[in-house]
């Protein structure tokens, strides 16, 4: 594996560079295409298990065995001459088989890179967690989402922004048969006031939402639940 072109440094004085993990997943795929016309970026990277060509120039993609991150000889440079980490990682129980399995592309996964990311001097990271999140929760899952949230939030990044998403809308590549049904059931169940928080929402529309605060000089820790990721509090 080899970067097809040079990287720039993270230097305020040039336009930045953005690594995105889960480049092909719902977010991750409009992510990437927003980066890509955004001004206040260069180059955008996806780190992939199989090759992902892309229309634009802008953007470089390293195919990587993520069983071996650590060992791959691409991932020092490409994360030394980053300034921003997107992770929106992530499998369902049924596509993984277990939830061991799903824990080590959710959990797992994108620890190692986060943490990598943390030591190469990536001063941005933006995460796609979970609505609901919480270490403590009895559900698999958000107890697997929760947990990551607070593993990376004692990594040593300047700009740490985790975005809490509920049910994701929009065109997939797989069939998910439950995330069909409440697509359709959710829109009309939170037309009631106090269910509006649980409204589902579009994936590009988290996607903008990242990119929006990657233009800001956010410091520390940063949420944003799902009021703040609808478009002026609304939809």
């Amino acid at each position: 594996m080899s970067s097809h072109r040079t990287l720039h440094s993270n230097n305020p004085d040039v336009k930045q560079v953005a690594v995105v993990v889960g480049a092909t997943g719902l977010i991750g795929s409009s992510l990437v295409d927003q980066l890509v016309d955004s001004n206040h970026i260069h180059q955008v990277v996806t780190l992939t298990r199989r090759p992902c060509v892309h229309r634009s120039l802008k953007v470089i993609n390293e195919v990587i065995n993520f069983d071996a991150f650590f060992e791959e000889s691409v991932a020092l440079p490409v994360m030394a001459s980053a300034d921003f980490l997107f992770s929106c990682l992530g499998t369902t129980l049924k596509q993984a088989g277990s939830i061991e399995a799903q824990r080590k592309v959710d959990f797992d996964y994108q620890y190692e890179i986060a943490e990598l990311a943390s030591k190469t001097g990536i001063k941005n990271y933006l995460l796609v967690s979970s609505s609901g999140a919480n270490q403590h929760s009895g559900n698999a899952y958000l107890k697997m989402k929760g947990e990551l949230e607070e593993k990376v939030k004692s990594l040593p990044f300047e700009h740490i922004s985790i975005f809490q998403p509920s049910l994701l809308l929009g065109d997939r590549n797989d069939l998910r048969f439950g995330e069909k049904i409440g697509s359709l059931v959710l829109p009309l169940v939170c037309l009631v006031p106090f269910l509006r928080k649980y409204r589902p929402i579009q994936g590009e529309l988290v996607a903008r939402k990242m990119v929006e605060v990657s233009k800001l000089k956010n410091s520390g820790v940063n949420y944003f639940v799902l009021d703040d990721i609808f478009p002026n509090g609304t939809q």
